[in-house]
């Protein structure tokens, strides 16, 4: 009769079961130590830890070099000081680097404002403070840097039209706290921004109460119409800290965003927002102002950045001048307006081979998006007799998702004209007039310029 050999873990040679070993977490790593003497050795294997601690905690050869010690007690390290934020850090953390080194080479002058981040004591005693927990992810940022100091321009985004300007600061925790709100109507909500010059915040509900959902991030719309003077309608900006942040890095790093004079501008372009006409290709990219909005009455505000281009492969025979503008304006709820006039912003921009000419505008709707979409009219400088049309293609403009307080509203009287509404379009309007974009100014006209 044949002898039976009994299979030990303690007989198999090491390099199969390292191989296995290299595909599992940390987690099931440091539960396989706890298997018996030889999985406890094996589990602890220098360049197991080395891809977990490049995974989890973006640590580079040079990061273990010199902290002197294994990938093993590295990752111990890390994990001991930020093991709670595991789930976060690889993502927020990457989202700080690269907006760093964004703005590194863009707005250099942004880099001094950012703060070192927070302690775990100083994150314990805020919560502490304002009696309520903070979301991981919010507390990780702050771990990686505690938001910005309170200067100018903020790190959050700038918008520039010709009589109204704000720049949002990125708050830290301490300030954050001195903001925190408990009246009604904003219990629990926490401000991340802060602008000096029209008092906007973007806030977060720390707890699901009065109609927000827990861990969102809004800007706060009080309802004129309420019968409770307290009724705060909210623009939702996103469902987390994590989601809000990365967006906003995101559209930063990408060029979403255009940068003019060291500041972020948050002008957001859809890449099919481009229409060539012959040598002229014209863009443009649109912005929703929460601060110049509201839900009740229903009131939403954009401005809009138009980027006109002639090619410069273009013959110096094709150099023309922008004679007018002509706009067809269609509504959510199917109301169509067409609107003409002169220039643009009180300009009659002469474009001659690589030539760019940039200039902004703004409009004021009723519903919660429309489009807008129309032509140019151009005559050829050589030959005034020569005109022709150039495209301007469809743009949508959308407010932010919005939510209601769970209170009643008065209706909206009939024939509610807005404190902007006027029947002029304003584009050419000389008291109203804007400059180009790259003086960091707008136009503010009463409605579709």
């Amino acid at each position: 009769m044949a002898s039976s050999t009994e299979l030990r873990i303690d007989h198999l040679p090491s390099d199969p079961l390292l191989h296995i070993l290299s595909f599992l977490s940390f987690r099931d790593l440091i539960h396989c130590s706890y298997v018996n003497r030889r999985l406890n050795e094996l589990s602890k294997h220098n360049p197991l830890w080395k891809p977990l601690c490049s995974e989890h905690w973006l640590l580079t050869d040079a990061d273990r070099q010199k902290s002197g010690v294994s990938w093993y007690c590295l990752f111990k390290q890390y994990y001991r000081d930020l093991g709670r934020y595991v789930q976060h850090y690889p993502v927020l953390k990457t989202g700080w680097e690269q907006l760093k080194g964004f703005l590194q080479q863009r707005c250099p002058r942004m880099i001094a404002s950012l703060k070192e981040g927070a302690t775990e004591a100083e994150l314990n005693d805020m919560e502490a403070q304002i009696g309520c927990r903070l979301p991981d992810d919010y507390r990780c940022s702050c771990r990686i840097h505690n938001g910005q100091k309170l200067v100018i321009p903020g790190l959050m985004g700038s918008m520039s039209l010709s009589n109204h300007y704000r720049s949002e600061v990125l708050l830290d925790v301490e300030t954050a706290a001195g903001g925190f709100q408990q009246r009604k109507g904003m219990r629990r909500c926490l401000p991340l921004t802060f602008c000096f010059h029209t008092g906007l915040s973007q806030y977060m509900a720390l707890e699901s109460a009065e109609g927000r959902r827990m861990f969102e991030s809004f800007y706060p719309c009080p309802s004129q119409t309420a019968q409770d003077p307290s009724a705060i309608n909210m623009f939702i900006t996103g469902s987390c800290f994590s989601e809000w942040f990365m967006t906003y890095v995101n559209n930063v790093v990408t060029g979403e965003y255009p940068i003019i004079r060291d500041q972020i501008f948050r002008y957001a372009h859809d890449k099919g927002c481009v229409a060539t006409t012959g040598d002229i290709t014209v863009s443009v990219s649109t912005s929703f102002l929460p601060e110049l909005s509201s839900v009740h009455p229903a009131h939403f505000f954009f401005t809009y950045r138009i980027r006109i281009e002639m090619s410069s492969d273009a013959s110096p025979d094709a150099a023309c001048q922008l004679d007018s503008r002509y706009w067809k304006i269609t509504t959510s709820d199917g109301n169509v307006e067409e609107v003409q006039g002169p220039g643009v912003v009180g300009e009659f921009p002469v474009m001659t081979p690589g030539k760019v000419h940039e200039y902004s505008s703004c409009t004021t709707f009723f519903t919660p998006s429309e489009h807008m979409e129309g032509h140019y009219t151009f005559h050829r400088l050589a030959n005034k007799e020569e005109v022709f049309n150039v495209a301007i293609p469809r743009f949508h403009m959308v407010c932010p998702p919005f939510r209601e307080p769970a209170v009643p509203t008065q209706k909206v009287p009939a024939g509610f004209t807005s404190r902007f509404g006027g029947e002029d379009d304003g584009e050419g309007d000389d008291d109203l007039r804007g400059i180009n974009m790259a003086d960091l100014e707008g136009a503010w006209c009463p409605r579709h310029i």
